[in-house]
């Protein structure tokens, strides 16, 4: 039978069949999907085949992963030397960014978009906590605003506490299946417990010595959403380390950066101190914002 995974756990699995049934799976064996080594074979939203194990148990083996669609990857928080799929089978992400309590930095913003570029899958950015925004954090999000609109990113701003911005969501998530991501405590849990308040989530305080949000999500989860379409939450990301990216190709995640890349002299043009660099005429005649180039750069040297 047929199912898709809706939570891991380690070494178990909840997945759902066509008809609804909700089993606990495991599976027999190694399973190596696309040629990557990752710590965790299968991820929230794959699609898989299964034989029941115990019926009166509700347990199931997975003895075939399907080809995924797509992927979002990112290093294993503790092994930079493997792969963690953080979902699969995706329409579109959302990144829960905040520019106060806790501050989130462009750099990570970018990064998270390039790993979306990475696998074709369209990124919509929300920035929450309007609520607390004096002037400064206002006019800063209105420059990030400018700048992601204009290379095709669309930008929400919202504050779950003021509800501000949620119809707007709602709407961006209606029939799609969407993952939803950010560092601990942006407001993705709260946002959830909007959509789904029987489910309660644990949402923490921004920590006061630290200034950042704790973890409150432990394992990533698919839900069904009330209105059409699903919602894969993750656990909240302090880092984000790009997995299988070259320096070479970088620039192609970049959008504004890839139509600009026939004009440089070199196919393996790095964009820094080569001769005749369509990326930075480009710069040069405002076509390319300084702040995007400074986070490719500083992703490019990431990348050793």
């Amino acid at each position: 039978m047929r199912a898709t995974i809706y939570k891991s756990t380690g070494s178990w699995y909840i997945a759902e069949t066509e008809n609804g049934l909700r089993l606990n799976a495991r599976i027999k064996g190694i399973f190596k999907i696309d040629n990557i080594t990752s710590t965790n074979p299968i991820a929230v939203g794959d699609e898989v085949e299964m034989v029941m194990e115990n019926e009166l148990e509700g347990t199931a083996t997975i003895t075939k992963i399907f080809d995924r669609r797509n992927y979002v990857a990112r290093v294993s928080p503790h092994n930079k030397h493997q792969h963690h799929i953080v979902a699969s089978n995706l329409d579109q992400s959302v990144l829960f960014a905040t520019l106060k309590s806790p501050k989130t930095s462009q750099g990570f913003i970018d990064r998270f978009l390039v790993a979306c570029e990475m696998h074709h899958i369209p990124a919509i950015v929300v920035f929450n906590k309007a609520d607390i925004y004096e002037e400064k954090e206002i006019d800063r999000f209105l420059n990030l605003q400018d700048m992601y609109q204009k290379i095709g990113y669309r930008i929400v701003l919202a504050s779950m506490q003021t509800q501000d911005g949620l119809d707007v969501l709602k709407e961006i998530l209606k029939d799609k299946t969407t993952l939803l991501s950010g560092h601990s405590g942006t407001g993705k849990s709260t946002f959830i417990n909007h959509l789904f308040p029987e489910l309660d989530l644990k949402t923490t305080e921004v920590s006061d010595w630290s200034g950042k949000g704790m973890h409150t999500t432990t394992f990533a989860q698919m839900y069904h959403l009330p209105f059409g379409g699903k919602i894969i939450d993750t656990p909240g990301i302090k880092e984000l380390g790009l997995v299988d990216v070259t320096k070479q190709e970088l620039s192609g995640y970049f959008p504004e950066m890839k139509k600009h890349l026939p004009n440089c002299k070199f196919n393996n043009c790095l964009h820094i101190n080569e001769l005749t660099c369509g990326i930075k005429q480009a710069i040069g005649n405002n076509e390319i914002s300084f702040d995007r180039y400074q986070s490719y750069y500083n992703i490019l040297e990431s990348l050793g």
